[in-house]
């Protein structure tokens, strides 16, 4: 079984008729991985780090990281940038460095619009050759696939004030060939195909300074594959504490908590078990962690805070 399992990690990996992008439950503490208009909206310097081990104890499952820093230039006029990703699913690992530069329009007396350009590049590599295969000796697992270097380009739009926050983003708008032989008919056998992101959120609040509701969407659309829809209703408390349900539709569930420890640095963990794919029958469930650190500094005789969202 475990042999099995490993491979058809792999080929969910490669395959065109795949999200290809690495998810993480916490998406609203990643948003510039995938609209880079979001660079800089904090409005101060932020650096949040993500580990995502999906399916605990299932043979080749995604095990994915992220890290990402970004801050407001110019009076907040301009925001600027990086995401480091690292995804590893089966024998496959994909390695991602891109730059995100946003220019942010003031919108009436509270909101603000950003328009972003995202550049970079994924190296991606295949050990095949690890794979125990049922076949031996098939040519199609015989040698590795070392460092591709596939460069994108990607856009973003995002509005938000203190009340809600919506955007759409398209970080990969290149679709890249992965290795296969391609005769130049049709499309490649393998490549990576764009994904567009929707998000929106907002705050309610239901006691005065102390509770607040927010709620968040996360919309994902790729060509070949369902579309993919996360909700989550995170209570705050104090804005120090929070928790709340997830709900990914026609895949899993679980819960979100985290902590504001200082006023500059926050933890979180979520746990989602996949009811939808029969992944679950065989895995202990989801486990991610998030740490964010902001630096706050006093700014024009105040303190700067960063923004909800």
């Amino acid at each position: 079984m475990k042999r099995i399992t490993v491979i058809l990690s792999f080929f969910s990996a490669v395959s065109g008729f795949s999200q290809q992008d690495p998810m993480f439950t916490h998406y609203n503490f990643n948003i510039l991985s995938v609209n880079p208009a979001y660079a800089g909206s904090r409005n101060v310097m932020s650096v949040t780090a993500l580990q995502r081990m999906q399916w605990v104890g299932f043979t080749g499952a995604p095990n994915s990281a992220n890290v990402n820093f970004h801050t407001p230039l110019l009076n907040s006029k301009l925001g600027t940038g990086f995401t480091l990703t690292n995804d590893k699913i089966g024998p496959v690992t994909t390695t991602g460095l891109f730059a995100d530069i946003a220019a942010r329009l003031k919108i009436g007396s509270r909101g603000k619009l950003s328009a972003g350009i995202k550049v970079g590049m994924n190296f991606r590599s295949s050990r095949l050759a690890s794979l125990q295969v049922q076949q031996a000796g098939d040519p199609n697992f015989a040698s590795n696939i070392q460092s591709e270097i596939l460069p994108n380009v990607g856009f973003g739009l995002y509005f938000q004030n203190p009340d809600f926050y919506f955007g759409m983003g398209a970080p990969r708008l290149l679709r890249n060939k992965i290795d296969g032989e391609y005769t130049g008919i049709g499309t490649p056998k393998n490549y990576y195909e764009r994904h567009f992101y929707f998000l929106a959120g907002g705050t309610i609040d239901l006691k005065k300074d102390k509770v607040r509701l927010r709620p968040s969407a996360s919309l994902r659309l790729s060509y070949g594959a369902k579309a993919q829809i996360d909700l989550n209703a995170i209570i705050y408390l104090k804005e120090k504490i929070w928790f709340g349900p997830m709900f990914r539709f026609r895949d899993s569930f679980g819960l979100l908590g985290g902590m504001k420890i200082t006023d500059q640095f926050s933890a979180g963990y979520s746990f989602d078990w996949s009811y939808g794919v029969n992944t679950g029958k065989y895995n202990g469930g989801s486990h991610e962690l998030m740490l964010r650190y902001d630096f706050v500094f006093e700014a024009k005789g105040k303190i700067e805070s960063p923004r909800g969202f």
